[in-house]
């Protein structure tokens, strides 16, 4: 008896729309396509759950906070769930302060939403959230305190261990998953045992 083919036609639109969204994009100092990042959130999620929308959501997850795409598209092209996910995923760019004066606000605002967010969105987010952790812990092996630099978080790593930590409390919904301890591991890494 032959295997049933796996449904993936939600997740195939989503990572096509992704690529062609992030197009002729880099991933900020890393000298290769953005585009990576998503997908990497797509493995990440699809280690947590095989659910077709959340990894449509992973690949499509920075496409309306940093592309020209807005949530009312996301909605007509992938229905209510992927697009709530999505909007979940957004962050509020704060255009009325600068990068540097927002960049408390953002983070905070960002976590208090993810920590009454719902547990498909969590799981999302735990897809981008490792996979930027990831960038981090193997770019600090590499420049150490330099790293920071690159950053628009105005007290450079203290800022970033507090919004670290803070998503952890925030995911911690998700601690049975390996993605979560993964996650831990390297803030632990990076910003030392606490």
């Amino acid at each position: 008896m032959a295997n049933k083919p796996l449904e993936t036609t939600i997740l195939d639109k989503a990572i096509c729309f992704a690529v062609k969204a992030h197009a002729g994009t880099e991933r900020r100092g890393k000298g290769y396509p953005y585009i990576v990042h998503p997908m990497e959130a797509v493995s990440i999620v699809a280690s947590i759950t095989p659910d077709q929308e959340l990894l449509a959501a992973a690949a499509l997850h920075d496409v309306v906070e940093d592309c020209d795409c807005s949530i009312d598209e996301i909605r007509k092209e992938f229905g209510d769930r992927v697009a709530n996910l999505v909007d979940s995923e957004s962050e509020d760019k704060m255009t009325y302060l600068s990068v540097s004066e927002s960049w408390r606000a953002r983070k905070e605002a960002a976590i208090n939403h993810l920590a009454q967010a719902s547990h498909d969105a969590k799981i999302v987010a735990m897809g981008d959230k490792l996979s930027n952790m990831r960038a981090i812990a193997a770019d600090y092996e590499q420049l150490g305190d330099k790293l920071w630099d690159r950053f628009h978080a105005p007290n450079g790593k203290p800022d970033h261990e507090w919004h670290y930590r803070a998503l952890a409390d925030a995911l911690k919904e998700l601690s049975s998953t390996r993605a979560y301890t993964e996650f831990c591991s390297h803030v632990n890494t990076v910003f030392g045992t606490k």
